[in-house]
């Protein structure tokens, strides 16, 4: 067991320093939804197209940072403050909520681990954001992210998102098509971005306050 968990971790390491100039051919969750639609006899089209984030419009850009994680470019990969808030809502209610997860730990679940919910899973997802804080850098963490995250059913990242949803390059999003897909993240298989409009007009104003 010991040497397992060994392995994975030596494994883990190399692959996030090769991720500083290799595009990731495939994540972790993206496996997960080939098996799981696999052991359900489900059809399963995978949509993944990896493109430099200066093909990523600025307006998808920042959507997402302002969806997911407004002080990305200032903490070290943990947002105390966002986990403190999510702590103090789950204590009202009384029961487990959304996690407050940054983007960085974002990033370690969808290369590494699955979207299952443990705390051996969180455990691991803690001890290597700060790696990919380290190693990788805001701007890479930020651009692998926009690429593999899923957008929809069997679509991963920004480029396939785009085109699936709106028949348009990334490059070419504007500002409402992206606070849209923005809006879309926390639940990418169950929401559609022309049901966002609640969630997108609350990003757009977030951009805004961000200066952007």
């Amino acid at each position: 067991m010991a040497a397992a968990v060994v392995g994975f971790y030596v494994v883990a390491i190399l692959a996030i320093a090769g991720l500083r100039w290799i595009d990731p051919p495939t994540t972790s969750v993206q496996i997960e939804r080939r098996l799981e639609a696999w052991r359900t006899h489900k059809r399963y089209q995978k949509r993944y197209q990896f493109v430099p984030a200066s093909r990523i419009s600025a307006d998808l850009r920042h959507a997402v940072v302002a969806a997911e994680d407004t002080r990305f470019a200032e903490h070290s990969g943990f947002d105390w403050v966002e986990v403190r808030k999510v702590l103090e809502q789950d204590l009202e209610k009384g029961k487990l909520g959304r996690g407050g997860s940054t983007i960085s730990q974002q990033l370690v679940k969808n290369l590494f681990l699955t979207t299952s919910r443990s705390m051996i899973r969180k455990g691991v997802e803690f001890t290597l954001t700060p790696l990919v804080e380290l190693i990788l850098g805001k701007d890479r963490i930020l651009e692998l992210y926009l690429n593999v995250i899923e957008w929809g059913p069997g679509v991963y990242g920004a480029e396939a998102a785009s085109r699936y949803w709106y028949n348009l390059p990334a490059a070419r999003v504007d500002r409402e098509q992206a606070a849209r897909l923005a809006g879309v993240i926390p639940a990418p298989r169950r929401r559609r971005p022309d049901r966002m409009d609640g969630y997108s007009a609350i990003i757009l104003t977030r951009m805004k306050q961000m200066g952007w």
